[in-house]
């Protein structure tokens, strides 16, 4: 069967003149700001302009754009070779071209049997897999797509998966310990991208699965003994975040004179949030704070085992007989989590 793989991710700016629609695309987003139409436009467009040069400057720092969708580029092409000649990859942005309706008028005319949306977001979030899919339904609509589609919803404990972040968190482990003086020893920070704590309490899981999926992780590493914390990056808005944040974790760091490990657990291509921020500025920051060694895990981009381990989830995906699955065929959050896209699919059945 002719199959269109659809691959979700954030995007990013592809110049300097694009950086400041890209970022006010991400700020009219009702997934992430969640105010009324009329008060979303013009924060959107405040909180783009009050760091509009701090962002360009960021951006700077990589060439003037994000690699975000070369990398992306080069993890389709690779599942491609994985999955065989009867199946070709689709991107769809979230913020940046190309954007959904570019994706689906593609898969329209290359006319497949089935699609597979299948989201780069290991762990679901209403703000970034859920806004992804209420985005490519809208797109599909538009472009009178009407296939039938699978939708992976999340995969942050797939045992392939968390065996290729483990590898490369193992990796990164023996260059920190080989670069640290005797004595030294190391703390793991699982940096994931933070949320407003109201999202969270209203239902969204996200927290919950990064925790499993760093917990997963953990099991899998060689060495048993390192100790580890959860931590959450890129606060954008006033609102109360999840916590610890990243930067706070790396102060303690300074202050338990611990060195770190930093573990983009929520991402799996490199982009502006482990290459400048993570990289540059909380490299800085854990100087300033004579934290004794700083080191950062490879996030695997094409890494042949977590392509292996997209193309595991993408057959059994597509073996299944749900419209929707995770990387466990059914519901793979608990109950509370009301924002968890089951609660709606179950919703949509009852309906029925």
């Amino acid at each position: 069967m002719k199959t269109a793989i659809v691959l979700f991710n954030l995007g990013g700016p592809d110049g300097p003149e694009a950086v400041k629609p890209f970022r006010v695309n991400l700020f009219s987003d009702k997934a992430i700001i969640r105010a009324p139409i009329f008060i979303r436009f013009w924060l959107s467009r405040l909180i783009a302009a009050s760091s509009a040069k701090a962002a360009a400057a960021n951006y700077e720092l990589m060439g003037g754009k994000s690699p975000l969708l070369d990398l992306t580029q080069q993890q389709a092409k690779a599942l491609e070779g994985e999955l065989g000649d009867e199946v070709k990859t689709f991107i769809a942005m979230r913020y940046w071209h190309p954007f959904a309706k570019e994706a689906a008028q593609d898969v329209k005319a290359w006319n497949p049997d089935r699609i597979l949306l299948l989201p780069l977001y290991p762990q679901f979030s209403t703000t970034t897999t859920g806004s992804s899919l209420t985005d490519w339904h809208e797109a599909a609509a538009a472009a009178g797509l009407a296939k039938p589609t699978t939708t992976l919803c999340c995969y942050f404990d797939d045992p392939d998966y968390v065996d290729s972040i483990a590898a490369l968190v193992d990796r990164g482990i023996a260059e920190a310990k080989a670069s640290l003086p005797p004595g030294v020893k190391l703390r793991l920070l699982f940096s994931a991208h933070g949320l407003p704590e109201s999202i969270v309490t209203a239902g969204d899981p996200y927290q919950a699965q990064v925790e499993a999926n760093t917990a997963a992780v953990m099991a899998r590493l060689a060495d048993k003994n390192v100790e580890h914390q959860v931590c959450y990056q890129s606060r954008a808005t006033p609102q109360k975040w999840i916590g610890p944040s990243t930067i706070e974790a790396i102060e303690q760091a300074g202050r338990d004179q611990i060195a770190v490990l930093l573990v983009p657990i929520a991402f799996v291509s490199d982009h502006i949030e482990t290459l400048v921020e993570l990289d540059i500025e909380n490299r800085e920051l854990a100087a300033h704070h004579k934290v004794p060694g700083y080191f950062r895990a490879t996030v695997p981009n094409a890494d042949p085992a977590f392509i292996r381990a997209l193309a595991g989830l993408t057959r059994r995906a597509l073996a299944g007989t749900h419209g929707l699955c995770s990387h466990k065929n059914g519901r793979a959050c608990g109950e509370k989590h009301k924002d968890c896209p089951w609660s709606r699919y179950r919703m949509g059945q009852n309906a029925a």
